[in-house]
């Protein structure tokens, strides 16, 4: 049991454990309802679409991998516990080779953004982040130039979103109402009711956790006082088959994802279940649509050759309408690229509670936020140090006078 002091104030006094509505079946949905459900609530997950995938969780193949920075900031130490906690869930769920795979993932460290913190002296051989200069043996397998600045990730890996999103869903406890087209919320008496279109209720419950990314704006916009600046972050990925490529293609590809300028993937199950590879996403803000787009084929196929110069020539016509495909989804995302979890405002909105803002990381991201709310609803020790932990407080962005 977490002492007082290692709980922020405003989360010492939550609902009563039981009873439990989250909206939205995404990852951070799926891994809140997770996290829950495994402490004994009773959870109803509300999503209007027809079932798992058809958000910005249906990016068929996507990285858990750290960000490395020089002092090692808020940023890096967060994403690197959440990742370890993404490995974790998926040896626990998921099937490794289909829906995961620890394969290291080489950071080509174009124009040098990303350096290393120093290596504790008293234990140089154990970098705290798992994080290392890459070899001259792993450049050479990337197909990369010798002595190009690169970081090799040890723990980190490819995952399928889909899958863990359907996964965590499946644990006793949780019940899912699909096509639950959440219209508004509003808090009656000690319970919050969850309404459609029609006015026709879709569930209560004293917790309600809203984690439907971008589509939470609309649902908590209207609420008094509400703060949490939501933003959309639409991005595409293109992708094709394997059995598509040619001997001399196949020949270049590196035997591990590379990422740095957007990622690429390969021999990764595609969503019809063939084997394929992956280049993306786009990033394009303010964009509140998610349609698949050419253009954005191009603008793929030029971040291929960036980040792989030669793969990216030799796999040019791999993008052509005969060969190429594209996932579209919207992100949310939040100015310090950090997510809002936890109670929006304790003492005017008791009960109401929020997993969003994951941005491009959700791979990276949900599971830890999942697991950070339940701690702080059972007053447990939260998998973060408070002095981490208080930077993803949705609470942090109430303009109190």
């Amino acid at each position: 049991m977490a002492s007082p002091s290692a709980i922020p104030e405003p989360l010492r006094h939550p609902p009563s454990r039981g009873q439990a509505l989250v909206i939205g079946a995404g990852l951070s949905g799926s891994a809140v309802a997770h996290s829950l459900a495994l402490r004994g609530w009773a959870v109803t997950v509300i999503d209007r679409a027809g079932g798992v995938g058809a958000g910005a969780s249906g990016l068929p193949a996507g990285l858990a991998a750290p960000h490395v920075s020089p002092d090692d900031n808020v940023l890096s130490r967060i994403t690197r516990a959440g990742v370890e906690a993404t490995l974790q869930r998926a040896r626990a769920l998921l099937q490794s080779g289909s829906d995961w795979a620890l394969t290291g993932v080489l950071e080509h460290n174009l124009a040098g953004k990303r350096k290393l913190p120093k290596a504790d002296p008293g234990t140089p051989d154990n970098p705290p982040n798992g994080s290392t200069q890459a070899s001259p043996a792993q450049i050479a397998a990337a197909g990369l130039a010798p002595g190009t600045p690169a970081l090799w990730h040890g723990q980190a890996g490819w995952v399928r979103p889909r899958q863990l999103v359907a996964a965590q869903l499946q644990t006793p406890g949780i019940q899912v109402i699909w096509e639950g087209k959440a219209q508004a919320i509003e808090r009656r008496g000690a319970l919050w009711n969850v309404t459609d279109a029609q006015g026709q209720t879709l569930g209560q419950a004293p917790l309600l956790v809203v984690a439907s990314a971008f589509d939470s704006l609309a649902l908590l916009k209207p609420l008094p006082g509400f703060a949490v600046p939501l933003n959309p972050l639409r991005g595409q990925i293109s992708f094709g088959h394997m059995h598509d490529l040619t001997d001399a293609q196949r020949q270049l590809l590196p035997p591990f994802p590379v990422n740095g300028h957007g990622s690429f993937i390969s021999n990764v199950p595609t969503p019809d279940g063939q084997l394929g590879w992956y280049i993306g996403s786009t990033f394009e803000r303010d964009c509140e649509q998610a349609p698949v787009r050419e253009e954005d084929h191009a603008a793929n196929q030029q971040r291929l050759s960036t980040l792989l110069p030669d793969l990216g020539s030799a796999m040019q016509n791999q993008f052509s309408p005969a060969y190429v495909s594209g996932w579209a989804g919207l992100r949310c995302t939040l100015p310090n690229r950090l997510p809002a979890v936890g109670p929006i405002d304790s003492e005017g909105l008791p009960g109401l509670w929020l997993c969003a803002g994951m941005g491009a990381r959700g791979i990276s991201l949900a599971v830890l936020c999942g697991e950070l709310l339940a701690a702080w609803l059972d007053k447990e020790v939260p998998p973060l140090a408070p002095s981490l932990a208080k930077h993803l407080a949705a609470e942090r962005f109430i303009k109190r006078p």
